[in-house]
């Protein structure tokens, strides 16, 4: 039988509090300290932690070229501006506006940005909700 685990992605950065904030402030979750630990910053929702913030030097971004893991934020597909509004309000910038979408309006249903430490997120546009689980039933 498998040890039931969970896992969570940890970003580096100088000052792991602010960024802990803002992707909580993104996510509509909240940030704190992680017991034990303090260099890291949890993120957690409703079902538990979503992301860690970590302090480390030197941080990010990794050097010109390099290889980066990044958040992709499911957002609905009738939310995407909004929640684009959100993330450039809290601090995130655009990274590259791509203006050759599906969309009416021209506009992708995929925006990348940099968080406010320079981590690489995408918001990505999902026909389903995203906070339904896969099966149908909500938490």
């Amino acid at each position: 039988m498998t040890v039931l685990k969970t896992s969570v992605i940890v970003l580096d950065c100088a000052e792991p509090e602010p960024l802990a904030r803002f992707y909580a402030q993104l996510l509509g979750a909240s940030a704190g300290p992680a017991t034990d630990d303090g260099e890291l910053f949890l993120v957690t929702g409703r079902a538990g932690p979503l992301l860690g913030v970590r302090r480390a030097t030197p941080s990010w971004p990794l050097p010109e070229g390099s290889q980066e893991v990044h958040l992709r934020i499911l957002v609905a597909q009738g939310a995407l501006d909004e929640a684009e509004r959100e993330a450039v309000a809290l601090g995130a910038r655009p990274v590259a506006a791509e203006e050759d979408g599906p969309r009416p309006d021209n506009r992708t249903t995929l925006r990348r940005y940099a968080d406010p430490a320079g981590h690489a997120f995408v918001l990505a546009a999902v026909r389903e909700d995203p906070a339904r689980p896969a099966g149908g039933a909500q938490p």
